[in-house]
């Protein structure tokens, strides 16, 4: 892949280029249960895996203004590729964090990885000499179908502590379970991940905790503060896009219908109609509102990575739940667009149902949830602790 772009200019233009190949595939993309091959070809032309590729391996190291721009556009598209898309971006940030080792070895022979990752503890680790053995199944394996690594989190027991440990191995050398089958966000092909006895050596290892707050150990090589990001809430930014690109779609998807729906039992436009004036005014604001939140978590995100000291656990879990409110409100964007679309939205050929679909399986995603977040956030204002990671 020595052709790929060297710079970031022009970045935008290229994936807007391919935004009419990636709506085109977007049924395609469900039905078959993962993003089409010639729709990841094509994104991988344009150098967008490459976004938070360190720049001392040929990477852009973007900022998340225009991370959050990349990623409308391509969810605008379809949902579920946007999905993909984002986290495999984010996933090379991931990778930046790991020992300087791993990413010589990776980064060197490659300008990118595609990685599907889990970071819920569902596995478990020990240590050995030379590295780890770890086991486990997990699940969400978002772009597991093109994936050429993995990441994974397994649990080592440290003198009788839990040592949650994030790592890194050649997807080949794990097994995918084909057991995709969802209502929303069919497309991404979100497969589990089994590993049994899995030797991973030492350097391709990393302590999550200090991956938690962007100080990996090999943070300090790659000289750029958006290295030091909290990483839940660059996580929690990187799964909300997608549900605005839906959002954005969806507005556009009910202004067009509204010009030639016409009410039932009348002559009268639906345009016409003040109830669906309404709507759109205030749904397009709403839409607008929580893009401003995300943009407002980004500049946060991106000051705390410039801070001397890491971003604090209150700090985390405001951003976290501040994203979550942010979903929310595309969910319902979406959800009330729909109710007023008729019933012909909800026919498998209208765009509408699928977006509907895609966002109400996109919000429930564990970073969104109102009560979780709410509660950790309450309980450091309380002075607790918080009630899981943060």
């Amino acid at each position: 892949m020595s052709d790929l772009p060297a710079s970031a200019d022009g970045l935008l233009e290229r994936v807007s280029a391919i935004t009419p190949l990636i709506a085109e595939n977007a049924v395609n993309a469900e039905q078959q249960g993962k993003p089409v091959d010639e729709v990841i070809s094509a994104l991988e032309a344009t150098g967008i895996f490459k976004a938070f590729v360190p720049k001392r391996y040929g990477g852009y190291e973007l900022d998340n203004h225009t991370f959050i721009d990349l990623g409308i556009e391509v969810s605008k598209a379809c949902t579920s590729t946007g999905w993909v898309t984002t986290f495999y971006m984010e996933h090379n940030w991931m990778l930046a964090q790991f020992p300087v080792a791993a990413q010589d070895e990776i980064f060197g022979a490659q300008p990118y990885i595609l990685a599907p990752a889990s970071i819920s503890p569902t596995g478990a680790a020990e240590k050995v000499e030379g590295g780890y053995i770890i086991n486990g199944r997990w699940g969400w394996g978002t772009g597991s179908a093109h994936g050429d690594w993995a990441i994974l989190n397994g649990i080592v027991q440290t003198e009788g502590m839990p040592d949650p440990r994030l790592f890194i191995t050649p997807i080949d050398q794990i097994t995918i379970d084909d057991n995709w089958d969802a209502a929303g966000m069919q497309g991404t092909g979100s497969n589990d991940m089994i590993a049994e006895n899995l030797f991973i050596p030492e350097a391709r290892s990393e302590s999550l905790l200090s991956m938690a707050v962007g100080r990996g150990s090999g943070t300090e090589a790659n000289n750029n503060s958006r290295y030091k990001h909290p990483m839940a809430a660059f996580l929690s930014l990187t799964a909300a896009i997608p549900g605005l690109g839906a959002a954005r779609r969806a507005l556009e998807v009910f202004q067009e219908r509204l010009g030639g729906r016409a009410i039932y039992g009348t002559l009268t436009k639906q345009a016409e109609r003040q109830s669906a004036q309404v709507l759109l005014g205030n749904a397009a604001v709403r839409t607008d509102t929580g893009e401003l939140i995300l943009r407002a978590v980004a500049d946060q995100i991106e000051q705390w990575g410039n801070s001397v000291e890491p971003c604090p656990p209150e700090e985390r879990a405001r951003l976290r739940l501040q994203i979550g409110h942010a979903v929310q409100i595309f969910r319902e964007v979406v959800q009330d667009l729909m109710k007023a679309s008729g019933a012909g939205a909800h026919m498998r050929s209208h765009p509408m149902q699928r977006l509907l679909r895609d966002v109400n399986t996109l919000s429930c995603h564990t970073v969104f949830d109102l009560d979780i977040g709410g509660e950790n956030y309450g309980r450091i204002m309380l002075g607790m602790d918080p009630a899981s990671p943060v």
